[in-house]
């Protein structure tokens, strides 16, 4: 028994193989009344899911008081200290992992070190899959087995977490949000299809905006309209096909122009060369040793 906890187990990772992403260890425990941990920092990252009371967590300078439902989350390298409440002392689970992965994981479930924390209530699997988690690392099966298995349930968490943020967002969306959405839907769509035919009346019915409305609010976000943008791309992946052995009339193609004199009209009054032009200048360009 951990002397500061009501309640206290802790599995480990008996033979950790490094990868996209590694648990290390997992838990649960109640701590007693005001048990702290910190100040300190940790190499890796460490999640706390509350199931039951209070507490709170601190970490740059902000201080984030976590109830039944909320997750915290603890960034490598980050000074940190979280405490139990003095009346209703928090019960938690928690897992530990590293991987080159993980940072582009948290991003990719809205997760950052400036909003390491996730509010409400979760799905009620995710207290399964924390068991899981922990159970794991006790069977008798290979280490390389309990990896994989392990691999397999810390997704499942992490996507569970993802949805729970989604929903904190949908019920609380910044006032500028549809804007900011809007514009970053139309750099896509110009981004993805840059080698079509593009026409901004369709792009603007796919978006459901007025044309007019949308290239004023695409000139305001960008400084370009949106042709003037859609070239810019072509001509940039234009630039960068210049440096194979592709033709001019295939680099043409490939930036959505079908003409290739008029691609050729259009890259000369971009970079001040012709196509031909600028494949010569690159290969004059002495090369570093």
């Amino acid at each position: 028994m951990n002397p500061g906890h009501h309640y206290y187990s802790h599995s480990i990772n008996p033979s950790p193989i490094e990868g996209e992403i590694t648990v290390l260890f997992s838990g649960e425990g109640q701590p007693r009344s005001l048990h702290k941990m910190g100040p300190t920092i940790h190499d890796y990252y460490l999640i706390h899911t509350v199931l039951s009371g209070q507490g709170e967590f601190n970490v740059r300078d902000q201080r984030y008081r976590c109830n039944a439902g909320d997750t915290f989350i603890i960034f490598p390298g980050e000074l940190f200290s979280y405490q139990a409440d003095e009346h209703q002392p928090w019960q938690y689970v928690w897992i530990a992992f590293v991987g080159h992965g993980a940072a582009a994981l948290m991003d990719s479930i809205g997760i950052s070190r400036d909003d390491p924390v996730i509010t409400g209530s979760p799905n009620p699997n995710i207290r399964e899959y924390y068991s899981r988690l922990h159970s794991c690392f006790q069977s008798d099966s290979l280490p390389e087995l309990s990896n994989l298995e392990s691999g397999g349930w810390v997704r499942l968490l992490f996507q569970q977490l993802g949805l729970a943020k989604r929903r904190l967002e949908a019920a609380n969306p910044p006032a500028v949000s549809l804007i900011d959405h809007t514009m970053k839907q139309a750099i896509q769509f110009l981004t993805l299809q840059f080698s079509q035919t593009i026409s901004i009346e369709h792009m603007s019915n796919v978006l459901g905006y007025h044309r007019t409305h949308l290239c004023k609010l695409f000139k305001q976000t960008t400084g370009l309209s949106p042709m003037q943008y859609l070239l810019k791309i072509r001509m940039e992946r234009a630039e960068q096909l210049l440096t194979t052995p592709m033709t001019i009339d295939q680099v043409a193609s490939s930036v959505g122009f079908g003409d290739a004199l008029y691609f050729s009209r259009k890259f000369r009054k971009w970079r001040g060369q012709s196509p031909s032009e600028y494949r010569k200048t690159l290969r004059n360009v002495p090369q570093r040793s």
